[in-house]
């Protein structure tokens, strides 16, 4: 009786055979039903089949966020400016190393949860995920918000996966990855918070140094000095006149007031 609910489940598996190669399809559905139905797909999804079908599926999630964020760039909607295309080629690369990171840490507090699983599924676990991210990519131009909804939309995720893959009761899960999205929401905004202000600061510093520059430019022109580096005689000879009638002035204890009634006299 048991054998037609396992034909059943791995009919509804969106994770194609090891071996059935890439299928750009088959990556955009497992993507679809994690977003819309974490729990059918963490209760389907294989614990074998070794790592490259979740990898490709991270590096897949990973250039789409990129392009999507590099989209957002060129629009201005980041504040990257066109460094943000360098996120085409960043992202994958980051989220590549980020998947296997953040699956030796979740492979440490389920083993501790008491999971019977190893790394793979950990890894599986961590990889599949990943299909938030495009998503997240376009929330990441409202402050506070993508942080927010990134932490939250992944602790959910793990709370699901600890439950459906590595058989953990829901209550137990909830209170574990509750703390620990708790305290890393709080890291994410704060680090957010301080970055923010950074920037702010040295938007506000270089708009200082730009009018300084002008200040400086103009000061040059008034000597006789234009933007080419040219100096004009008649205007240097001039400022240097006034210079050495101001140096004079001072000198003698006129008020510039009195020095401009003796000229007149």
């Amino acid at each position: 009786m048991e054998q037609p609910e396992n034909n059943d489940n791995q009919a509804s598996e969106p994770t194609p055979p090891a071996n059935s190669g890439f299928d750009l399809g088959t990556v955009i559905a497992q993507a679809k039903q994690v977003i819309t139905d974490p729990t059918g797909f963490y209760r389907a999804m294989s614990r074998s089949g070794g790592y490259s079908e979740p990898l490709i599926f991270a590096l897949v999630m990973g250039v789409m966020a990129g392009i999507i964020y590099a989209l957002l760039s060129i629009l201005g909607l980041t504040g990257a400016g066109l460094g943000g295309l360098a996120a085409i080629i960043m992202a994958p690369l980051l989220m590549l190393i980020g998947s296997f990171i953040a699956a030796a840490i979740l492979f440490v507090i389920w083993k501790l949860m008491g999971s019977p699983h190893g790394f793979e599924v950990a890894y599986r676990s961590v990889a599949y995920s990943y299909a938030i991210v495009p998503v997240l990519a376009v929330f990441s131009i409202i402050p506070y918000l993508g942080t927010l909804l990134r932490v939250a939309w992944s602790t959910w995720l793990m709370i699901i996966a600890s439950v459906e893959v590595h058989a953990r009761a829901r209550q137990t899960a909830m209170i574990v990855f509750g703390i620990l999205g708790a305290l890393l929401l709080f890291s994410q905004l704060s680090g957010e918070y301080a970055q923010r202000n950074l920037q702010d600061a040295m938007e506000k510093r270089l708009g200082e140094n730009a009018e300084q520059i002008e200040r400086s430019m103009q000061s040059l022109q008034k000597l006789g000095v234009d933007e080419e580096g040219n100096i004009d005689p008649e205007k240097a000879g001039r400022a240097m006149g006034d210079f050495l009638r101001g140096i004079q002035e001072a000198a003698e204890g006129k008020q510039p007031a009195e020095a401009d009634t003796d000229k007149q006299e």
